[in-house]
Parts: structure tokens; sequence; C-alpha cells
């Protein structure tokens, strides 16, 4: 029991305040909770210094994980991606320049603010550009993405050569018309000020990149993503419109002996993808991983390998669809994310590993949870129609760094009710374990 290891001559004798909310309080709190009485609930909260589960609910149990998936991207990318990304692969002969893409997802990134790539393509003049399609055995969408989701902006397509995230971002200041960005879809874009039937501002169509502007949904200042469709043609068009000068599709295999042109640090885009749970970039991660080990790019085929090679000693065997966690799919068990945390935290440094996640009170997507002067949960969300999750790290005010997976599926009530009830939860275990 936890309790009596607390006395051995390696761990400090827990205080009088701490022993009131030890693991049977803990357990209390979770199973007997109003708020979570209807939901499926699983909890593992496990001490690295004692080697065990503190408490254990459900944790066996599979769970539709939603972004807790990213995790398991995190750590795939952690083994099989080196410090920088490989941003496209290229030969130059004579005066072409045969070009094709890895999946790095941070060409003309307009949050990253990547200019590695195109700089390398836009820089030499005395070469033509030629663009091949590397083969990607990827689906646009993964297995079980909402198909209606299409418009929105955490929904954009899988593919070899992301531009700009493969959205269109529409931009408006208060006295000022909007902008597009790329503009070259500027002149697919229609005008309704009659539209009724719909509260978005900006609708593309099913399988077009035609968009319909409704200025009646529309607020004064805006900022507002949609994705495109995406295609080796509107690859080598938007490289065309964004280097400003012409790129031909060569319609041909990919050429032997390519060499590599390397982009940002990997960890500047996992970070990005962990702290703001960045779908795409989870999902072309789980791309660019699949390209180390041949150059037919497949998101399944990365999954496949990292499970059978680095993640087949977990207690469970994740059922892993997709490297965003959009995919309802998706199932992992608590158990097994304290696992792979453990992995994190034996093969990362702390102080490089806990700055990568979200942390509480901080920009990204615990900036509204967990405030404190001092952070004290590092970790990772996950949210889907009923569904929300946390995994993580968190310290408690005695010292020690504890790895928690609080999952919540099926639940009526709201998510933010959830959320603050987690909230509530953990907090307490920060304060008095």
């Amino acid at each position: 029991m936890l309790l009596t290891m607390a006395c051995s001559s390696k761990v400090p004798i827990a205080s009088p305040e701490a022993a009131r909310f030890g693991p049977a309080e803990i357990r209390k709190e979770v199973t007997e909770s109003q708020v979570l009485r209807q939901s499926f609930v699983g909890f593992a909260l496990y001490d690295p210094e004692l080697g065990q589960m503190v408490v254990e609910h459900n944790a066996d149990k599979y769970f539709v994980p939603a972004s807790n998936t990213k995790l398991f991207t995190f750590y795939a990318s952690h083994k099989m991606l080196g410090d920088s990304i490989p941003a496209l692969k290229y030969v130059s002969r004579g005066d072409s320049l045969i070009f094709w893409g890895t999946g790095d997802p941070t060409f003309t990134h307009m949050d990253l603010k990547n200019t590695l790539a195109y700089d390398f393509l836009k820089n030499r003049p005395e070469k033509k550009l030629y663009y091949v399609e590397a083969p990607f055995t990827s689906t646009p969408f993964a297995t079980n993405w909402d198909w209606d989701d299409y418009n929105y902006y955490y929904q954009p397509e899988r593919n070899v050569f992301p531009i700009h995230g493969n959205v269109i971002k529409f931009y408006k200041e208060e006295t000022a018309p909007f902008t597009t960005t790329p503009s070259y879809f500027k002149k697919n874009v229609v005008v309704d000020t009659a539209a009724s039937r719909s509260n978005a501002a900006f609708v593309r169509g099913w399988r077009t990149n035609h968009i319909t502007y409704r200025p009646r949904y529309a607020a004064e200042k805006f900022s507002t993503e949609v994705p495109y469709i995406t295609s080796p043609e509107m690859t080598v068009a938007l490289l065309a419109d964004t280097l400003k000068r012409e790129v031909e599709l060569l319609k041909a295999a990919v050429p032997q002996g390519g060499k590599i042109f390397y982009g940002l640090p990997t960890d500047t885009v996992l970070r990005r993808m962990l702290q703001v749970s960045d779908n795409l970039m989870a999902e072309q991660l789980m791309a660019l991983c699949s390209g180390t080990l041949s150059d037919t790019l497949s998101v399944e085929r990365a999954i496949r390998h990292i499970k059978e090679t680095y993640l087949a000693d977990l207690p469970d065997e994740p059922v892993w669809i997709d490297g965003s966690g959009l995919s309802s799919m998706n199932m992992f068990t608590p158990r097994s994310i304290i696992a792979l945390l453990q992995k994190l935290m034996q093969e990362r440094p702390r102080e490089k590993l806990l700055p990568m996640l979200a942390v509480g009170g901080r920009p990204g997507t615990f900036r509204n949870i967990y405030k404190a002067d001092v952070p004290f949960v590092f970790g990772k969300s996950g949210t889907l129609a009923h569904v929300h999750n946390q995994s993580g790290y968190i310290m408690t005010k005695s010292g020690k760094l504890l790895l928690y997976s609080f999952m919540n599926n099926n639940y009526k009530v709201s998510t933010s009710d959830i959320r603050n009830e987690m909230e509530r939860i953990m907090t307490e275990v920060h304060h008095r374990y």
C-alpha cells in the first residue's frame, strides 16, 4: 500500500494533511462524483518514485481517447524522426530541379512562419522547378472521421505536400474588407447576402473549392480558416502562386537518389502539435515517420511499425487508427497511456519533456484551467462529441511528480462540466497528496 511504502527510508513520510487525501480519498472523489456519475470514467494515477499505481478505476478498460492520441504521435516522432523535419526531397539534373513532398506540414504555415523550404525553391532562378507527387497510400480523411466536418479548420485533408496548413484563411479588421490567404482562392469566393440556412460565414462546397461568403453571419472582425481540397494539381498551382514562379507537375515515378532538405527543428513542430492540438500536424508527423521506412508515405504503416517495434510491451494493445485522434475508432486504456507517459519520462529529460505539453494557465489547450503562478499540470486534453479526457503529469505541493490519465466517455452533461470536475479533482491532488 502507498502509505506503508511511504514510511521507507527512500520515500519521505507523508504529512497528516497529505494522508487525509490518499488513494482512498482520491478514488472516492472520482467514483462518487455527482458530475461524473453517468459518464464512463477511467482513471489512473501513477507514482514513478514508488513505481506503482496510486489509484486505478477502469484503468484496464478501453476508451475513445480523442486528442490524447497525439501523445502516441509524439512518442512515434520522438523515436523515428531526427532533430529536424525532412521538408522535401529533390534531385538536380542540368537546369532542372525535381522535388517531391515528405509529408512536412509546415511549408508556408501561417502560424509557424516557416520559410526554409520556400526559400530553397524560390532562390534558384537558374533551375526549372518540377514537382513529382510521392506515393501516399492514406486517404485525405482517416477512417471514421466526420464527413460533415470538412468545412471546419480542425479537419484539413492529409496529403504529401501541405501548403499553408491546407487551409484558406479569411481575415477582417473592423473597418476593412476581408483578406484571403492564399490569394489564389480569392476568385473562388462568391457572396450570398440572402443565405438563411447556415450560421457559418464561409461555407465551402462539399467536393469543390468554391466558397460562399455569407455576410449576415460574419462578425465585424474575424479570422476564419476553411480547409481546401488537395490534389497534385492544386499543390502545383499553389506552389506557383506562392513562389511567384512557374512550377510544372511531372507525372513520373519519384527519382532514385534524392537528397533531403531539412526544415524546422522537430521539437518546434511537436510542441505546436501538442500545445494547440493541431490535427494536421499530428497526421503529417505520422506520414513523416513512415517516410523513414520507405518512399511511400502511409500513416497506417507508421502506426503499425511503432506498435510492433516500440509499444509491444504496453499493458493493452492500442486500437490506433490515426495520428490526431479525430477518429472515434481509436481506443486506448488509461494504464497503457500511463505506460506511454513513463516511456516519455524515461527517454526525455524532464526539463525537455514537460514544456512540450500543454501547460496549465499558459497559451494552449490548458490556458483556462489549472491557473497558478507556478504551473503544476503538463499534459494533453482530448475532446470529441461525448468524449473529454486529460493525460499527463502533475506536480504536487509535496514535491512529487505523478502521471495521470483521466478519461470520460458517453456523458450527457456539458463538456465544460466534465472539464471543471476534472480540474477540481486534480487540483485537490496537487494541493493535498
